[in-house]
Parts: structure tokens; C-alpha cells; sequence
């Protein structure tokens, strides 16, 4: 499944090559100290990662609950999110939204009809696997940068996850940041560093603890 946590720590493994000495941003977006010493885990439990992480489905309330959980804020959240600006999602996380929203056998009211169409002609509705296996960008307008956009498509009904979307469509202090972000990018990428920084420092393995890994994916020993 498409994991919101999850892709925003492939982001951070990614950035890590980009803004160390001698690394340069191919896809923009804002620079950061990244802090050294971190190690990564030698052990990997898909079914607690589906348990820990937030699903594609999500709402507001399950969203804060599970980045509360592991010490980020509800801002940590909104900004983080901005990773979706990056990356492709599967059909199969988002095409309850295209035809059967909540089980009421139509489409989520909150896309917008364009864009609606465009998703069911590349996520028909079947049953075939590979219709389930395609993938969508996250951020349809500039896919390959790392922008502002991801907020501005929420703005316009063209946010591809539910928990994408549900950002602005649920009212309250979720629907005012993402406001900003839409029409301040510097905002976004100064909040985006500074929870980028807040999520590197969850529970770090130190010392003689796990390993460095050769690729970020995987552990050394290929298990």
C-alpha cells in the first residue's frame, strides 16, 4: 500500500545524497543540516508498518493520531505531506475515490470532474490486476519537482489519496495551512525542513545499533 510515512522516509533517504558536500538538488525544493550518525534498522515487519503507518484512506483524525504517536505534530504532518509533491501511488489506493466513495457506489464528490475522468480512464473499474498495479503521480502538474504544487492541487479538487485530499476538505486548522502553503512556498519549505528534521530524530539508532545501508530499500545482508 501506498503509506504516507513510508514515502516521505524514501524522500529522506533520497535528500540525504542530494545536499551532502558535493550533491546537488536535481529536482529543487529546500536545503537542510542534515544530521549525521543515524543508523538503520536490520529488521523490517511489513504488518507493523501497516499498523503503524497511516493508510491511503485516511482522514484528518486517523492522520494526527499516528504521526502523534511517534512525537510529530499535526504541522509535521501538513508539511511532510508536501513529499507527495515527488512520486507515484497505485490505482488500487485511491480508486475506491473514483467510483465507490465510502461505499455509496459514487465518485468522491471532492475531485474535481476533470480530473475524475482522467483517473477513471487510467484506473478503470475492474477487477484486473493490472488496472490495480498502475500507477498514477502523486502531483499531476509537475511531477519530477519538488514544489508548492502538491498544496495547490489540493486547492483545486486534484489531490490523488484520500488522506491527500481530506487536507483541505475537513475543516478547521488542516484546511487553513494547506491555504498557505497553495500561495507561500518559501513557507512551505521552511516548514517541510524543520519536520524533516523532527521526524530524522525518531528513536535514532546510534552507535554500534543496526547498520548503514548500502541501498536505503534494503538491509546489507539482502533479507
Amino acid at each position: 500500500m501506498t503509506a504516507l510515512l513510508m514515502d516521505v522516509m524514501h524522500q529522506f533517504c533520497w535528500t540525504i545524497h542530494l545536499v551532502l558536500p558535493g550533491r546537488k538538488p536535481q529536482s529543487g525544493g529546500p536545503f537542510w543540516q542534515v544530521l549525521l550518525g543515524r543508523r538503520d534498522s536490520i529488521t523490517a515487519s511489513k504488518t507493523a508498518a501497516n499498523n503503524f503507518l497511516p493508510n491511503p484512506a485516511s482522514d484528518v483524525s486517523t492522520l494526527i493520531s499516528k504521526f502523534q504517536a511517534v512525537g510529530l505534530s499535526e504541522h509535521d504532518m501538513i508539511a511532510l505531506s508536501g513529499a507527495h509533491t515527488i512520486g507515484k501511488a497505485k490505482c488500487s489506493s485511491f480508486s475506491q475515490r473514483l467510483f465507490n466513495q465510502s461505499g455509496s457506489g459514487k465518485p468522491d464528490i471532492s475531485i474535481e470532474s476533470n480530473f475524475l475522468s482522467a483517473l477513471q480512464q487510467l484506473c478503470p473499474q475492474s477487477s484486473s490486476s493490472s488496472n490495480a498495479n498502475s500507477l498514477a503521480p502523486l502531483d499531476f502538474a509537475s511531477p519530477t519537482q519538488f514544489d508548492n504544487q502538491y498544496y495547490v492541487n489540493l486547492l483545486s479538487g486534484r489531490g490523488l489519496l484520500n488522506s491527500d485530499e481530506v487536507l483541505f476538505t475537513t475543516a478547521g486548522s488542516t484546511k487553513d495551512t494547506v491555504q498557505l502553503y497553495g500561495f507561500d512556498q518559501f513557507s512551505f519549505f521552511r516548514n517541510f525542513a524543520a519536520s524533516m528534521i523532527n521526524m530524522g530524530n525518531i528513536s535514532p539508532l546510534t552507535g554500534s545499533s543496526g547498520e548503514i545501508r548500502n541501498n536505503c530499500r534494503f538491509t546489507n545482508s539482502g533479507l
